[in-house]
């Protein structure tokens, strides 16, 4: 894996990689003050690359473009960008410094897969707020619970300027998506001959830590509610699933319930969690891949490698577009490439190994998390003799009427069978709704039961 080589990335990540011992400290007000300055106030570079294929962050998308209706399909800013070439089965090798292991191995799979590579535009805006609350959270935030928890944190990014691994990681479980939102997560699992059946899941989440007002210590750990309907197919609809995810896992695991339709009962459901299997996943989805990934990180060992070069999924609104059908997208072995973009940017690496005497179906994943969002783009899961297995791989936007920038399409290639999975496929149903209302009332076990009638 070739890395940028510089003094800031240095600096950045010395610590990580002279130990794997979780480092608490904060950082001082002599870096906190680049935030804004040399780095954006996310904590990315704001300086474009040397060879000028990645341009400097200029605020990103500021404001929604000229016709954008709220509610409405979200117009593609960058509509007439043309692509600048194209990566396929038989020029993958000569990007190999630019991809993941995952993608090189879709590439020596399908005939089919491709890569259509466009201009890079780093798009990715946030809220003031977030900016401001992310600048203080720099100086005052601080990993506990062997990294499994965080204190002294409101609002913002945790560690805009990370030590080690897990305060990366928490960026991205941290990043702002909305106090409260509502997704038709739709999900398809095809045969390997590209047959399937669409199952139609309704989601909501309340995110306590994003109330303005709100910091990690008066929450009462409860980080955020999140509430799955089943609407179809026939046998599945009606089943409901309820999670409590805390803010510090260590102290209080994340609770779970399921309401079951056909036994008309509410049931705790204590495996909702790490490599259990995802509703109507087919087996082919765990728990802890929702949004690439999320929940506790203490059968892993982390490990901040460094950042690199790597052509990513980005800016893409035709794989958002309701003018984008379900059964032209999905295709035999991978999403149709004709419905994705991919640009250049800057990723930090992350690796996480399976720590001796714990259980997971992966003995290690690579992450990669844009520098721009904290948003993993990709992920590299490794089976338990250590070979590559699985590759996830989102679609992402900038949900600018928020703004935040976040996925639309997640999907994950099992390498061995030959099938995947893909959810996010709202795109004959209403787009993600950052408007909608919700109080934690909403989610208490009790309530189940009324949610879940059909």
């Amino acid at each position: 894996m070739k890395l940028i080589k510089n003094s800031m990335l240095a600096s950045f990540v010395g610590a990580a990689l002279l130990s794997a011992v979780v480092a608490q400290a904060k950082v001082g007000s002599d870096k906190a003050a680049q935030l804004g300055n040399t780095l954006t106030p996310m904590g990315s570079e704001k300086a474009g690359n040397a060879a000028g294929t990645i341009p400097a962050w200029d605020g990103g998308i500021t404001r929604p473009p000229a016709g954008y209706k709220a509610g409405g399909d979200h117009i593609d800013p960058y509509a007439a960008d043309k692509i600048l070439f194209q990566i396929t089965p038989a020029n993958y090798k000569q990007y190999a410094d630019r991809l993941s292991a995952g993608q090189m191995a879709m590439f020596a799979r399908y005939k089919t897969y491709r890569m259509d590579v466009y201009p890079t535009r780093r798009s990715a805006s946030f809220p003031q707020r977030t900016y401001d609350f992310t600048r203080r959270n720099a100086t005052q935030c601080e990993l506990i619970a062997d990294g499994d928890g965080i204190r002294n944190c409101a609002e913002g990014f945790p560690f805009p300027i990370p030590n080690n691994a897990y305060e990366a990681i928490w960026n991205h479980k941290l990043k702002y998506k909305g106090l409260s939102v509502r997704s038709y997560s739709n999900q398809v699992t095809p045969t390997a001959g590209g047959s399937y059946t669409l199952t139609r899941l309704r989601e909501e989440i309340l995110g306590l830590y994003y109330k303005p007002g709100n910091t990690s210590e008066n929450i009462n750990n409860n980080l955020l509610y999140f509430k799955q309907d089943v609407l179809s197919p026939a046998r599945l609809a009606g089943g409901v699933l309820l999670v409590h995810e805390t803010l510090n896992a260590k102290a209080a695991p994340r609770q779970a319930w399921v309401y079951n339709p056909g036994q008309r009962r509410v049931r705790r459901a204590p495996n909702v969690a790490y490599d259990n299997p995802g509703t109507a996943s087919d087996g082919l989805r765990t728990n802890d891949m929702t949004d690439m990934f999320n929940g506790a990180m203490d059968r892993f060992s982390w490990t901040l490698v460094g950042k690199k070069e790597m052509l990513i999924p980005y800016n893409d609104f035709k794989a958002d577009s309701s003018r984008s059908l379900v059964s032209d997208m999905v295709k035999p072995g991978h999403i149709n490439p004709d419905y994705m973009r991919y640009e250049l940017h800057r990723v930090w690496v992350v690796e996480a190994k399976l720590k001796p005497g714990q259980r997971h179906i992966n003995s290690r994943r690579t992450f990669y998390l844009d520098e721009d969002s904290w948003q993993i783009v990709g992920v590299d899961h490794y089976d338990g003799q250590g070979s590559l297995w699985r590759f996830s791989e989102p679609a992402v936007i900038n949900y600018y009427e928020v703004p935040t920038l976040w996925t639309t399409l997640e999907s994950t290639y099992d390498l061995k069978s030959g099938r995947y999975v893909s959810q996010l496929l709202d795109n004959q149903d209403k787009p993600r709704d950052f408007s909608f209302q919700s109080t934690p009332a909403d989610y208490s076990p009790q309530s189940l039961r009324d949610s879940g009638v059909r």
